[in-house]
């Protein structure tokens, strides 16, 4: 008999009471929230950028300014060390990662070695860290020295100015002024920044990409900056060239005696039509600006600002107080930002954009409630049906799945998630596929019941028989969710996170609270056999031959995967612009329709290469995309910029999304692996859990699936991305659950029926799980359907992929997946290729068949 003990029940309640608590504070209004107790829970979930409007912006740190400020300072090193020992040297030189010298003096060389193993030593701390040597040296008996920066140092100078990077981030942002903003660090050399809501972004990224290394150096007056270009100038100075247009060279010394560390206070004064930049230096700066001011009147000094003469002032008499005013030619609001920048700090290397991902608050606004809407509508379709088919226990399956969706957003919200647009469409889609394990137990109970058994047992073996089943069907979509989750951008980890969330919901949800309200329910009622308003039994009556038509459903299948491979081989996919780079970008006209033989004709005379555009559902909407540009990273973004200068006035730019080379090979090779290697997991599982021939069973099956999904992709031209990867993946994890569901019956009848006829125990096995096979479908592509007509642009192309998706999945785990356990011989000693030969079936206590 079902018995739940009185801790059980109780904890099942507590974990529940805690879920509602936790996700109640997303339900409330601000006002509301203010109002609880402070013992409440009342975190929320953030949403992200996609749905609040904001920007994501991707840095990566240049090495070459890494490596380069690692030479000068060995160069600056090797210079010092020798003088100070007053050894004589020529050629001192730096190139790439090395630096080489020759000493003079034949008998001066192991006094050179003595000294610059010294710099060695005085190099392994600081900015460059690390234990390992950061500088190789090497010598001949000629007494020429080279010196090899090791890659080691280069790695850990990146990680060093990745760390200040962030720091300097945060506080150029924070001091625009009321921003919603995260930034942290990203791998190795990327620096990763999220703004919310509604922002200048080409302002952003100006702030934000700019050293802003300011330094003063004396001018070398022994020669123009013209006559140094032009024949050879001091090794002890080098030529800058101003910030003019056209710009003017100057000859400068290489030594700094004031640099962006001794600046206390920068601001931006405008007086009239003139405009500079007033500034404070700290007592050490203070010095050096008075002595060389003092020693050098009449001569001019550059203020420079990252490796550009800034201005170059004659010194009238000396500067003692450390303060003045640097007479500047930008506007206003270039000054008042040039002053933020310095006011921050100085970034060790520059930062280049690799990837930009902006949506308008409006837009986001849009897409949440689209969302929403389509969650509502799907969550109703699915409820609705279960009802029409369990009637009471469909009701039970509801609860659970409100339950459920609760669970989902008390998990978010503990954790600290960011739900993205993928997200919803993640929960809408789990409403869709949650009620499978409700409807395998349901099934489990109606086989059990029709034995004859007592409908309390039938009831708990239903359930205790489904446990494995249900575990394995979601075991796949689990994993898949966990490898999508390591793929990439913070979109497709939303759908991964919800995704992973709601699995994990679902099975504790079906036993636990399904069983809890199911046995209160017989404790109460004292039920004696299945009630009859469940109306699944109309799948009882179907005998359909499956396996009859195996030959048939083979040859079609195999005659379609060709074509798709061919067209694949063929055409290729259409990449987006996560895996080719490039941008694409959602319009807006202000008035009336969007004009797209207008916009494609004012942004060819830009000269950023080859343009689609295309109208979207609103007539007010256009969708443009550019090809890679082919100069890099700053070619995509000056690319965009251009754009957003010729068409701002008439457009509203509501999404942008910038990929760079970079970053588009990583995610390509990021989605590549995840694809494989959740393939790869998912098989051994299910080949540890089964036979192999079940295995080979699946991986048919399974990349029969994959190969028809990228068939869809050529014949219609969607885009691919990652979010086509996410819908990929999910669809194979779906496909293998419905499998896997199927396979466990199979293994069953075998055990069951020794010497049946593997085709007929084929064809009594999928027609035992029919019904539940028929009814995840419907629940699946009835959430589907809700998110392709209510989701919005942004996901109704993966919603499409998944429905199709959801009919190739169930297609093939009953004409793939089991046929091929008879050409593998499964069971040779009983294989029977000839269906029409009758087998009688074993009959139960009733007299009915047991299938």
């Amino acid at each position: 008999m079902l018995h739940f003990s009185r801790w059980k029940t109780l904890l099942i309640w507590f974990v529940l009471l805690v879920a509602v608590l936790a996700a109640t504070p997303n339900l409330l209004s601000d006002r509301a929230l203010e109002r609880l107790p402070n013992w409440l829970p009342h975190s929320r979930i953030d949403l992200g950028a996609d749905l609040r409007g904001g920007t994501h912006l991707l840095f990566k740190i240049e090495r070459t300014d890494i490596v380069r400020e690692l030479l000068e300072d060995t160069v600056a090193g090797v210079r010092n060390n020798l003088r100070q020992a007053n050894i004589r040297y020529t050629g001192l030189t730096g190139n790439d990662q090395t630096v080489s010298v020759k000493i003079a003096d034949a008998q001066q060389i192991p006094a050179a070695t003595t000294a610059l193993e010294g710099l060695v030593a005085s190099l392994k701390s600081g900015f460059w860290g690390g234990a390992a040597p950061n500088l190789i040296v090497r010598h001949d008996e000629t007494g020429q020295f080279t010196l090899a920066i090791s890659d080691d140092a280069v790695n850990a100078g990146t990680l060093a100015a990745q760390s200040q990077s962030v720091d300097v981030v945060n506080r150029r942002v924070e001091a625009l002024g009321d921003v919603d903003f995260v930034v942290r660090p990203e791998g190795a050399d990327r620096v990763d920044l999220q703004v919310m809501g509604d922002v200048d972004v080409e302002r952003l990224k100006n702030i934000i990409n700019e050293p802003a290394k300011i330094s003063v150096r004396m001018i070398d007056e022994s020669m123009s900056g013209q006559e140094a270009i032009s024949g050879r100038w001091p090794a002890t100075s080098e030529v800058l060239y101003s910030l003019d247009d056209p710009p003017v060279p100057y000859l400068v010394d290489r030594t700094d005696f004031v640099t962006s560390k001794n600046i206390v206070d920068v601001q931006s004064v405008v007086n009239g039509s003139s405009v500079s930049i007033a500034y404070k230096l700290d007592a050490e700066g203070t010095e050096r600006l008075a002595q060389k001011t003092r020693q050098n009147i009449g001569r001019h000094f550059a203020i420079i600002f990252d490796d550009q003469v800034m201005a170059a002032p004659l010194i009238n008499a000396p500067i003692l107080d450390g303060t003045g005013a640097i007479p500047v030619s930008f506007t206003a609001d270039g000054a008042h930002d040039l002053a933020l920048m310095l006011r921050a700090g100085a970034l060790p290397a520059t930062l280049t954009t690799v990837e930009e991902r902006t949506v308008s608050p409006a837009l986001g606004a849009e897409s949440a409630r689209a969302g929403i809407w389509s969650g509502i509508v799907a969550a109703v379709l699915v409820a609705a049906l279960m009802f029409a088919f369990y009637r009471g226990l469909g009701v039970i399956a509801a609860i659970s799945l409100v339950m459920n969706l609760l669970l989902i957003l008390a998990f978010l919200s503990a954790i600290g998630a960011t739900l993205t647009l993928p997200g919803i469409a993640g929960i809408v889609l789990i409403m869709g596929m949650a009620v499978d394990a409700n409807v395998l137990i349901y099934e489990r109970i109606r086989d059990e019941a029709k034995t004859g058994r007592p409908f309390a047992e039938a009831i708990e073996n239903g359930f205790n028989r489904a446990i494995l089943t249900v575990l394995d069907a979601n075991v796949t979509i689990f994993i898949g969710a966990v490898i999508l989750y390591f793929l990439g951008n913070d979109a497709v980890r939303g759908f991964a996170i919800t995704l992973a969330a709601g699995i994990l919901a679902t099975v504790f949800t079906a036993f636990t609270l399904t069983r809890w309200i199911v046995v209160r329910w017989l404790h109460r009622r004292h039920p004696r056999h299945l009630p009859r308003d469940i109306n699944t039994g109309i799948f009882d009556r179907a005998n359909i031959r499956f396996m009859g038509i195996r030959r048939y459903s083979f040859t079609i299948s195999a005659a379609l995967s060709i074509a798709a491979m061919v067209g694949f081989a063929a055409v290729g996919l259409h990449m987006g612009v996560d895996f080719a780079g490039g941008s694409i970008v959602e319009l807006r006209a202000k008035q009336g329709r969007a004009d797209v033989g207008d916009i494609r004709e004012r942004l060819g005379d830009l000269n950023i290469g080859e343009i689609s555009a295309r109208q979207l559902r609103d007539p007010a909407g256009a969708l443009v995309q550019l090809q890679p540009q082919g100069g890099g990273e700053n070619a995509e973004q000056s690319a965009v910029t251009l754009m957003r200068d010729e068409l701002g006035g008439d457009y509203d730019f509501r999404r942008v999304e910038v990929v760079g080379p970079a970053v588009s090979g990583e995610l390509t090779r990021a989605a590549t692996l995840g694809v494989l290697a959740s393939l790869i997991v998912i098989l051994v599982y299910i080949w540890a859990r089964f036979e192999w021939q079940f295995a080979i069973g699946a991986i048919v099956a399974t990349l029969h699936d994959i190969i028809l999904v990228l068939g869809l992709f050529v014949l219609t031209g969607m885009e691919f991305n990652l979010t086509s990867v996410a819908a990929l993946l999910t669809i194979i994890g779906y496909s293998l659950n419905d499998t896997v569901v199927v396979y466990d019956r199979m293994r069953e009848n075998l055990r069951r029926y020794r010497k049946m006829p593997l085709p007929i125990l084929i064809d009594a096995s999928i027609n035992q799980t029919l019904s539940r096979t028929v009814l995840t479908a419907a629940t699946t592509l009835l959430a589907l359907a809700a998110l392709s007509l209510l989701g919005g642009e942004v996901t109704r192309t993966f919603a499409f992929v998944m429905l199709f998706g959801v009919a190739v999945g169930t297609f093939s785990s009953i004409y793939i997946a089991a046929p091929v356990l008879i050409a593998f011989k499964l069971r040779p000693e009983t294989l029977d290729n000839d269906q029409d030969r009758k087998v009688p079936e074993p009959e139960t206590k009733s007299g009915n068949p047991a299938v």
